[in-house]
């Protein structure tokens, strides 16, 4: 069986959402424990941008579509 390509799931920073929010965020939806949510949460906040994980499209699509309903900013790219 051929195992599906990784697509990188990375968080933008946003001036709107509080950081403990953001790590709240990640905590209840990824399966990041709190001392990683909130490593994430830091970079994206200092460099405008986060790697949350690594999965396969069809789940980083639906971390995407989660993330958008709490209006935090997520995409999505193939890893290369």
């Amino acid at each position: 069986m051929d195992s599906l390509p990784p697509f990188r799931v990375l968080l933008h920073n946003d001036d709107v959402n509080t950081m403990d929010f953001v790590v709240d965020s990640l905590i209840e939806l990824t399966p990041l424990v709190r001392q990683n949510a909130h490593e994430v949460m830091l970079e994206a906040h200092a460099t405008g941008v986060a790697l949350v994980l690594v999965t396969h499209k069809e789940r980083a699509e639906l971390y995407q579509e989660q993330f958008r309903t709490r209006r935090l900013t997520v995409t999505i790219e193939p890893v290369r």
